[in-house]
């Protein structure tokens, strides 16, 4: 064989060897056809969609035509058509195609009042049905848990929220997944409010004590608002609300609106009769924790981890200023509380400094760098982190808990003089919520050990304590 016979035999071996090698380089003719998609996931995709628009009308608590979309089961069911709302590998006979689908242009019938969803949305679920509508969800999450199944506590959770109510008969209680109402004397629960949130923030009766809002969500998912009728115990609105959790429910004067702090920095309030978004405000840059309406419902405060209280004008919905003090370091961390004077437009404020203190809300005098001056008090400092604080009926003292490496403090203060008119005697572990009544004469605390604790506030004497959530034994411990 020739050099050059040799050399191409070489060659062709060499290209031999390549292609099946790196099958890439052979033609294009020859391209392996695309990778098919993956199947729809119900539990990672179809059930967000659902989540995130249509569930707050259609649960357990709400189920608007009788239909709930929480669970797989009730979703195939459908709702009071009698016809099924998903039939297996059948998209055209499934109804809920027929409410969230346009048809020749038409807006479809769901979400009512709210924007449709995306195209992307829609097909996605109707790929699933064809699919075979198959169920994913992981064992662990199929527990049911609403009015007619509540949670079964084997321990006393961590609570997060108090409130009495106007007329001094409840007390509102936070658990997992619910509010529980209990008499305002701990002798027994009255009602259990249970929504779809796992975790509850706050929960505040309305001025005239009819409403409860509720804030709350499941970390990382999404956050809710709930409002309840308190008389019949039904759920008026559920509106899911960014993607993580929600805090600091507070009411307007007059009962028209509820403003929230929420994981996404932004304070928002929404219409108590429609659930439509009335003011948004970003001028935060860190978690917004508690918020409080002026005496005349005109201006908004809010109160963030990123150490600042700032003043938002309701009506034009624009931030006017920072309250306290924006100096690096006049404040040694986060906000987490604040309450308004019942009467006057003055705040309490408590958070990562454990320094109770007090400000008028408006700014008389042009700001300086480095000043202070809408500050009126400072208290003693409490150990550790303050996570809650309360005017009494007439202002004329303060309540404030506070957490600090396993232990807790409440204390109340006068206003007048700062001076110290009581510590709670017997509380046990952190506190992070804490409630006067509405005369003033009793307050309750309750935190990480789930026990609410009912105290004189003259002399911090305990009166009663009982656990916030009814405990039973040999069940499954909710997470």
């Amino acid at each position: 064989m020739s050099f050059g016979l040799r050399t191409r035999a070489v060659l062709l071996a060499l290209a031999a060897i390549s292609s099946a090698a790196f099958p890439g380089s052979q033609s294009r003719a020859e391209d392996p056809p695309a990778a098919v998609p993956d199947q729809v996931s119900y539990h990672r995709q179809v059930r967000t969609i659902f989540q995130e628009n249509c569930q707050g009308c259609h649960q357990p608590a709400k189920a608007q035509g009788g239909l709930v979309m929480t669970s797989y089961e009730a979703l195939v069911k459908g709702g009071e058509s009698e016809l099924p709302g998903i039939v297996p590998g059948n998209p055209d006979e499934s109804t809920i195609l027929d409410q969230i689908a346009s048809v020749d242009g038409a807006a479809p019938a769901m979400p009512k009042d709210q924007p449709p969803l995306t195209a992307e949305q829609v097909d996605l679920v109707r790929r699933w049905i064809a699919e075979g509508a198959v169920d994913d969800t992981p064992m662990a999450e199929r527990i049911v848990i609403d009015m007619q199944h509540p949670p079964q506590y084997v321990a006393q959770p961590v609570l997060t929220s108090l409130d009495f109510s106007p007329d001094g008969t409840l007390l509102a209680v936070s658990g997992y997944h619910e509010v529980l109402l209990h008499s305002a004397d701990g002798g027994q629960i009255v009602a259990r409010l249970v929504g779809l949130s796992e975790r509850i923030e706050s929960a505040r009766f309305s001025p005239d004590g009819t409403l409860l809002a509720v804030t709350g969500g499941s970390p990382g998912r999404f956050g809710e608002v709930q409002i309840w009728d308190v008389a019949t115990r039904t759920l008026k609105l559920s509106l899911p609300v960014t993607y993580d959790t929600l805090y600091g429910a507070s009411w307007s004067p007059d009962g028209t609106k509820i403003a929230f702090g929420c994981g996404d920095n932004t304070l928002r309030a929404i219409n108590v009769e429609t659930g439509e978004q009335v003011l948004y405000q970003g001028a935060h840059s860190d978690w917004v924790l508690d918020t409080v309406f002026s005496t005349d419902g005109s201006h908004l405060v809010s109160v963030s981890r990123d150490r600042s209280m700032k003043l938002t004008e309701v009506a034009t919905q624009q931030f006017i200023d920072n309250i306290s003090s924006i100096t690096p370091g006049a404040l040694k961390g986060g906000l987490i509380s604040v309450d308004r004077h019942p009467t006057a437009d003055q705040l309490l404020i408590g958070g990562a400094d454990g320094v109770p203190k007090t400000y008028k809300m408006y700014r008389e005098q042009a700001r300086q760098i480095g000043d202070d001056f809408n500050k009126l008090m400072e208290f003693a400092p409490l150990p550790g982190r303050i996570y809650s604080g309360e005017f009494n009926f007439d202002g004329s003292r303060i309540v404030v808990g506070s957490s600090n490496d396993g232990q807790g403090e409440v204390r109340v203060y006068q206003t007048s003089d700062a001076a110290l008119v009581a510590r709670a005697e017997g509380q046990l572990g952190p506190v992070y919520a804490v409630s006067f009544t509405p005369d003033g004469t009793r307050f309750a605390a309750a935190g990480f050990d789930g026990t609410v604790r009912i105290f004189q506030s003259d002399t911090g004497v305990l009166v009663t304590q009982f656990s916030g959530v009814p405990v039973v034994s040999n069940e499954v411990a909710m997470p």
